[in-house]
C-alpha cells in the first residue's frame, strides 16, 4: 500500500463562536450617590433661599455656612462656588460618603472655591468646627434623633456654634400622606451611562404611637433592572410645633415657619414665605428659620 494511502484526511474544523460577555444591568453600574443628588437635591435653590431668609432676619449676607449631616457635601460645595467670600464647613459621620463627595463634588470646584470648603468626619453632637453665620440640617437627617432630650441637645450644640447673630435653617415634611404607607415615584433626567431613571420614595412603615417611620429610596432603570433600598431611613417624624418648642427650649429667640406655595396645577412652586396659618395638604414641606 502506498504510504500516501495511509495518511488520514484532515478533520473539518468547526469554528467556535466567540463568547459574548453579558451586558451589565444598569442597576449594577449605577452610582447611588449621583442618583440621589439628581433626584433629591437642588442646592442652587437652597443657597438662594438661605441668603434671602438670612438677609430678612439679620440685614446682612452670611459668609460661613455649616452643613450638618452633609453627606456628599453637594450643598457645601455649591455654597462655596456661589460667591468669592462664601466658605463652607461640612460634617458627617460616614467616611465613605464624605470620600465620594471629595472625589466628585469638591474636586469639581475651582481651585479657589476648594480652599473655602472644609469637610470633617465627626458627630454633629460634638460641636466640632468653627462658629458659623449660618448652620443648616437638610433632608430631615436630624430625625435620627428620636427623643426630645437628644434633639434638644442637638439644637443646643447648633446654637452654641453660631456667631452672635447666627441663624439655623432646617426643614420638615408633613401632610395627610406623610403618616401612611405609600410609594411615590417620578421620572428623573440623567446622563449616560445610566440615562433617565425612576425615583421611588417608599414610606414602608409608620407607628402612630411613636411617630417612628421607616422609609426607603429605590431607583428603577429603563432596562428593567432596579436598585432596591439604595437608601434607608429610620426616623421619628417630628411635627412643626414640636420642633419650634425644642428650638426655643434650646435658646433660640425666634423661629419662623416658611411655607411653600403652590402653582396653578396644585404642585409645589418652590417659593417659600413666612406664615403662621395654612390649610393642610396631602403633602407639604416647610423650612424652619431660627435666630440665635
Amino acid at each position: 500500500m502506498p504510504r500516501s494511502a495511509r495518511v488520514r484526511a484532515p478533520k473539518s474544523i468547526t469554528k467556535k463562536k466567540p463568547t459574548r460577555t453579558p451586558k451589565p444591568r444598569l442597576a449594577d453600574i449605577a452610582d447611588r450617590h449621583a442618583l440621589y443628588q439628581a433626584s433629591v437635591q437642588v442646592p442652587e435653590a437652597d443657597v438662594e433661599f438661605f441668603v434671602r431668609a438670612f438677609r430678612k432676619m439679620r440685614r446682612r449676607d452670611p459668609q460661613l455656612m455649616r452643613e450638618d449631616f452633609c453627606g456628599t457635601a453637594y450643598l457645601s460645595c455649591s455654597w462655596a462656588q456661589s460667591g468669592p467670600k462664601r466658605r463652607a464647613f461640612g460634617i458627617d459621620l460616614d467616611a465613605p460618603t464624605l470620600a465620594w463627595g471629595r472625589e466628585h463634588n469638591l474636586a469639581a470646584l475651582s481651585a479657589a472655591a476648594r480652599k473655602r470648603v472644609e469637610l470633617l468626619q465627626g458627630n454633629v453632637l460634638d460641636g466640632l468646627g468653627p462658629k458659623s453665620d449660618l448652620t443648616c440640617a437638610l433632608n430631615f437627617s436630624y430625625c435620627v434623633f428620636k427623643t426630645r432630650e437628644l434633639l434638644r441637645r442637638y439644637f443646643e450644640v447648633v446654637r452654641e456654634n453660631l456667631v452672635a447673630d447666627g441663624v439655623f435653617i432646617t426643614e420638615i415634611y408633613g401632610g395627610t400622606e406623610a403618616i401612611i404607607e405609600i410609594e411615590d415615584e417620578r421620572e428623573v433626567e440623567f446622563e449616560r451611562p445610566v440615562g433617565d431613571f425612576t425615583y421611588r420614595w417608599d414610606q414602608a412603615e409608620y407607628n402612630p404611637i411613636t411617630h417612628d417611620t421607616l422609609c426607603h429610596i429605590h431607583f428603577d432603570f429603563r432596562d428593567g433592572s432596579k436598585l432596591e433600598r439604595a437608601f434607608t431611613y429610620d426616623w421619628r417624624l417630628w411635627t412643626v410645633p414640636e420642633l419650634r418648642e425644642l428650638l426655643r427650649e434650646a435658646g433660640f429667640r425666634e423661629v419662623e415657619v416658611w411655607w411653600e406655595g403652590v402653582d396653578e396645577d396644585g404642585e409645589g412652586s418652590g417659593e417659600f414665605s413666612p406664615t403662621e396659618r395654612e390649610e393642610n395638604q396631602e403633602s407639604w414641606l416647610v423650612y424652619l428659620v431660627a435666630a440665635k
